[in-house]
């Protein structure tokens, strides 16, 4: 199958818990996320899904003025249609305004696992 998720470890623990994890060599924020990408490549290869990315940033823009961004886990399009999905351990009072924010300008649910 894959490479082996490997957790990497750092001096300082996370504020959430989350460990980085390293999977084909890509960096992930969590093991949940790692975990993720692992199925989602499986989908891949089996033709579920189509055109997979990671990190897939979106500018949030409210009248002309860029309040900040947010940066999906993935975005990929099953059957089609696109989905941008979040690996979420803990919904974060800032990630609410994120998800709001892309539901007000794009019209796009975020997709939660």
């Amino acid at each position: 199958m894959g490479a082996p998720i490997s957790a990497v470890t750092s001096q300082t623990p996370s504020k959430w818990g989350n460990v980085r994890t390293t999977l084909d060599g890509i960096h992930f924020a969590s093991k949940r996320e790692a975990r993720r990408y692992a199925e989602l490549k499986i989908e891949l290869r089996a033709g579920e899904l189509t055109d997979l990315k990671l990190q897939k940033r979106f500018a949030l823009c409210v009248n002309g003025v860029h309040v900040c961004d947010y940066i999906a886990d993935f975005v990929y399009r099953r059957h089609g249609v696109r989905v941008v999905e979040d690996a979420k351990g803990k919904a974060t009072d800032v990630y609410k305004i994120k998800r709001a924010l892309m539901r007000a300008i794009y019209g796009i649910e975020i997709v939660e696992v």
